[in-house]
């Protein structure tokens, strides 16, 4: 298993996902659903957190727990290579799979995310977020 990533959060409780689904801001692809959340003062991420947070949902409809996971698997995936480099700061994101998630082509797939951002203008040119690297100790003198 990988490190988590420092650039991207998770959305873990209920609550969360209702909030995102609840603004019924959406983009609807053969491989994935989007749904976006703009950070309030009513529900954001804590300070020092990263400034995108996402949550995955593979539904029962979607096939049995494996394919489930695949389809999950790679969602995250995706997420990990397009949101922090692209998507606009200050959003909560749920990657929400169908029933070609699991089988669809990986590029089309990855297209499926990049169109879905740049149809609800959240697409962003450019590198990463960065967090700042954390400092390095001094150095020490040559006896130590």
């Amino acid at each position: 298993m990988t490190a988590p990533d420092r650039l991207v959060g998770r959305l873990k409780r209920r609550p969360e996902f209702l909030a995102v689904a609840g603004t019924r801001r959406k983009h609807v692809a053969p491989g994935l659903i989007l749904q976006v959340r703009r950070h309030d003062d009513r529900q954001r991420p804590a300070p020092g957190e990263p400034p995108l947070r996402i949550g995955l949902t593979a539904s029962r409809k979607v096939g049995n727990a494996v394919v489930r996971n695949r389809a999950r698997r790679r969602l995250r995936e995706a997420a990990r290579l397009i949101l922090p480099a692209h998507a606009a700061p200050g959003h909560d994101f749920v990657l929400v799979a169908r029933k070609d998630t699991a089988d669809r082509p990986w590029t089309d797939l990855l297209g499926d995310l990049t169109a879905a951002l740049k149809r609800l203008g959240l697409w962003r040119d450019g590198e990463p977020l960065r967090t700042p690297p954390p400092t390095a100790p001094p150095p020490t003198p040559d006896g130590g």
